[in-house]
């Protein structure tokens, strides 16, 4: 079906949901079931390899989500994992005194790849995240997840060969994130159920997928909702302009059981089609653009929304420290009229939103203008250190102010409270103790404006962190 809507093209192609794409692998649904399961995996995977006869050719690259663990490493088998410890805390929540907490995040992740043929593989990866001492907060995302199946997928074709298929469950995330992402800050990162398709070669790669997001149950095994699809292509050439990779894609969301402005329930489609360009320039200069454009409806509501990301960065080289300055600005298209039935509020789709509009997450890219300008400085070997300065306003006063996820944080309907939102600073230091063992902490104040002294209390809200991570 091709579809034109507000000067935009679109073509619709009819597939199957991608929840039938998990029926083999899912079956499973009471908590002591889905422990079983994830439990069974880890464990079957030795035998399982073992059982198999010895591969052709030994030299097998070792894929990203499974680094040796106590000497288990071999043609046919990889087990790895992740151990991660997050200390953080705020105050001002809502932007209201005394509302506080501090608290600590943890996350395990065990996986494992078995390699049956030269050509294939089956990965396995579970879960368990917790938050220990949380006074508030939601029981489960982006929080806690316990005793979990997190991936799932069998692939054919290495992680590098020319074609590569996984389905089951897996993660996806393309260019820098911005749009669809495994949002691997939050202790319970993002999954799909679905199938990946990969076609790469000389200065080109193409990624295309149906898919549909994982949600995060405490109480049941996660898994995805019928009715809430997502597809798209993502594509890189990086031999079309010199030095730099040029990102063109194209993602289209259906989601069954949405209410419109007016009250209307019904289907929402709508396409995501833009472009990112990133790369290096003369004189040690640095740039990432990327531009994006919605189109759809809603049951009998229309969607045209926007949004885009500009950034200039200037590398000191052979000065001490390496400094590198930057400034960038982002904005994305908010409502004018939440009853005109015509939504213009752009939506970020899944993305790896953390410090991408600064650290405290408080912003994300909808309804937004953003500033931005920022100091990197290579402290040691091995380690960096960045200070940042944002200032934000809403992009049209009569819609929300809303966070990194997707949440509405404040809302002036008749728009009389300002667009001013704040500013923001930032400080990060990380790097690495020791192979392996990685560390982060860092500090963000968002200050209150115009905006958000009429909407809340405008308590100036703080978040400081520190985070160790280990890979094995």
């Amino acid at each position: 079906m091709i579809l034109a809507q507000g000067g935009i093209t679109f073509l619709h192609l009819r597939v199957p949901s991608p929840n039938e794409l998990m029926t083999g692998f899912l079956l499973v649904g009471n908590p002591l079931r889905r422990h079983a399961v994830v439990i069974g995996c880890l464990a079957a995977a030795p035998t399982f390899a073992m059982a198999q006869t010895p591969l052709r050719d030994a030299a097998v690259a070792k894929p990203a989500e499974a680094a040796p663990i106590l000497g288990v490493q071999s043609p046919r088998l990889s087990i790895g994992g992740q151990l991660r410890v997050r200390t953080e805390g705020y105050s001002g929540g809502g932007f209201t005194p005394g509302n506080s907490d501090a608290y600590a995040l943890t996350r395990v992740l065990l996986s494992a790849r078995v390699r049956p043929t030269r050509g294939t593989s089956l990965f396995v990866e579970g879960m368990d995240a917790r938050g220990p001492w949380m006074k508030k907060g939601p029981a489960g995302a982006p929080f806690r997840d316990y005793a979990d199946l997190r991936q799932l997928y069998l692939q054919v074709g290495g992680d590098n060969a020319p074609q590569m298929l996984r389905a089951g469950r897996l993660e996806l995330a393309f260019g820098d994130g911005r749009l669809v992402g495994s949002l691997p800050w939050a202790n319970t990162a993002r999954t799909f159920d679905g199938a990946r398709t990969t076609v790469s070669g000389a200065g080109y790669r193409v990624d295309a997928f149906v898919a549909s997001v994982v949600k995060i149950y405490q109480d049941k095994f996660d898994r995805s909702v019928p009715g809430n699809n997502f597809y798209g292509v993502y594509s890189s050439f990086t031999k079309l302009v010199p030095n730099a990779a040029v990102e063109p894609f194209f993602f289209w969301r259906r989601q069954s059981g949405v209410t419109s402005e007016l009250g209307t329930r019904g289907t929402m489609n709508f396409g995501t089609i833009g472009l990112r360009a990133a790369g290096r320039l003369p004189s040690n200069f640095d740039y990432d653009t990327q531009m994006a454009a919605q189109s759809g409806s809603l049951a009998d509501e229309s969607i045209r929304a926007w949004a885009g990301h500009w950034l200039l960065g200037l590398t000191l080289a052979g000065t001490r420290l390496t400094p590198r300055v930057f400034a960038e600005y982002n904005q994305a298209s908010g409502d004018g009229d939440p009853a005109d039935n015509k939504k213009g509020t752009f939506d970020q789709l899944y993305p790896t939103a953390h410090d991408k509009y600064g650290l405290t997450d408080l912003v994300g890219w909808q309804n937004m203008k953003h500033a931005r300008a920022g100091l990197d400085l290579a402290i040691a070997k091995g380690w960096n250190a960045t200070a940042r300065y944002s200032d934000y306003w809403l992009a049209n006063a009569h819609d929300a102010l809303y966070t990194g996820g997707g949440a509405v944080l404040a809302r002036s309907p008749t728009g009389v409270a300002g667009t001013h939102v704040g500013q923001e600073v930032d400080i990060i230091v990380s790097g690495k103790v020791r192979p392996g063992l990685g560390f982060s902490s860092g500090f963000g104040r968002l200050v209150p404006g115009t905006f958000l002294k009429n909407t809340t209390p405008g308590k100036a809200y703080t978040y400081p962190y520190a985070m160790l991570t280990y890979d094995f």
